[in-house]
């Protein structure tokens, strides 16, 4: 039972979060903790489970030419590299602080997607300004995707959208830079305790089935902005069920 409601869950938030560009990790995470899964092996699952739908995702959105190779490729490099070293402070940290670390980390999120609204306009940086701040906003990405078992989406999403880029594009060029941070976190946090294999059929069937619908959905049928209420509102209240328990 606890197999079928964990894939439940994982189709549900992979589904919306992919229209927002990011994986699932950091809603899943304290949903695999609060089932009785320890948070090391929750953290390594939920990582796994980011790199299977983003590929999904990406499929799509390749095909689309939503990504924009151009900017992706220098962010994924430091953000890859960087992740385990994340992953590996992380170690060193108590159960609560990491908690209290993803309590953090999801009112970020909630009010990103609440507050944050992007306005496209015309980019003024050259080819290499973009690409130092690419570099820049991957290395704190993926030291905190590793740190904290999340993909970094949420911060790189709203940078490249600063600098000019079509939100869609944003999206989906973030997309693609989750399945490799999301992996070098996940091969980290996977050395620290075994894997559940029941659990993880469930949940990478779920994530494939949720990327591809919500790939779909971003592509041919919702606006994003319908969307990202839902999941602001949705992060608000995980963070208040965790602070909850955190202090009760």
């Amino acid at each position: 039972m606890t197999s079928l409601i964990a894939g439940l869950v994982t189709f549900l938030f992979t589904a919306l979060l992919t229209i927002a560009g990011v994986g699932a990790a950091f809603i899943l995470i304290p949903v695999f903790v609060a089932l009785g899964i320890d948070i090391h092996v929750a953290m390594a699952t939920a990582l796994l489970l980011n790199a299977i739908a983003m590929c999904f995702a990406s499929y799509r959105f390749i095909r689309a030419k939503l990504v924009l190779w151009k900017v992706a490729i220098p962010i994924l490099m430091v953000a890859t590299a960087l992740s385990p070293l994340g992953a590996w402070v992380s170690q060193g940290l108590q159960r609560n602080v990491l908690l209290w670390g993803f309590v953090g980390f999801l009112l970020f999120a909630a009010a990103m997607m609440l507050f944050y609204k992007p306005k496209e306009r015309q980019v003024e940086q050259s080819h290499g300004k973009q690409v130092v701040f690419g570099v820049a906003i991957g290395g704190f990405a993926g030291f905190l995707g590793g740190l904290l078992g999340v993909g970094g989406g949420n911060f790189i999403v709203p940078v490249l959208v600063w600098l000019g880029i079509n939100p869609k594009k944003a999206s989906a060029t973030t997309s693609f830079i989750v399945i490799f941070s999301s992996l070098s976190g996940f091969l980290g946090h996977a050395t620290l305790g075994s894997m559940d294999y029941t659990i993880l059929g469930f949940t990478a069937v779920g994530s494939a089935l949720g990327a591809i619908v919500g790939a779909w959905l971003m592509t041919d049928k919702l606006k994003r902005e319908q969307v990202k209420l839902i999941i602001g509102i949705v992060l608000l209240g995980i963070a208040a069920k965790m602070i909850w328990g955190l202090v009760a």
